[in-house]
């Protein structure tokens, strides 16, 4: 994209504020900002927790919140997914046990970044962490078969949800949608 995604702002509200308003929506035992502790993120109620090692994507974003979460359950969701919705969110957490988690699937890939992971999926994720295996497919796929989460398939007419933004064609895209 060339800046950071968290600051493009949507309707005049940057994305990470309006995530973040998403989250607030399920009434969270706590609220996680993961990444670079930026001056802005600091006038709200959220915990900022830098990623567990440099350079290693969303991977080390979830390992670093995987670890100060209390909760059983981790509501994870990217910024660039500005279509979601919390009733959905809520929807996937509705679905999920203490011990085991929610990945969303679109046609064979999964959105390990709009998903809800135990606390348990943290050894997974050290694993792949420690392995350099930076892949959120990767470690989607055993988490799966660990049965620490289970699949649901999204249908078709909730694909849009999962709509994410990577590049600034993809952000013209979604403002005319």
């Amino acid at each position: 994209m060339g800046e950071d995604k968290a600051f493009i702002e949507l309707d005049g509200v940057p994305l990470w504020r309006q995530q973040l308003q998403l989250l607030r929506e399920l009434e969270p035992h706590e609220l996680f900002l993961s990444g670079p502790a930026h001056e802005e993120w600091r006038e709200n109620d959220s915990i900022i927790v830098p990623d567990a090692q440099a350079d290693a994507g969303p991977l080390a974003g979830l390992v670093a919140t995987l670890r100060r979460c209390s909760a059983p359950l981790l509501v994870a969701l990217a910024v660039d997914l500005p279509h979601m919705t919390a009733q959905h969110l809520s929807g996937l957490v509705a679905l999920c046990s203490d011990d085991v988690g929610i990945i969303p699937r679109t046609g064979e890939h999964f959105e390990p970044v709009a998903a809800v992971y135990p606390r348990r999926s943290l050894r997974i994720a050290e694993s792949c962490l420690a392995t350099r295996s930076y892949s959120l497919q990767h470690f989607a796929e055993r988490c799966v078969s660990d049965g620490l989460v289970t699949v649901k398939q999204i249908h078709q007419r909730d694909e849009s949800l999962f709509l994410n933004m990577n590049t600034p064609a993809d952000l013209r895209a979604l403002t005319n949608v």
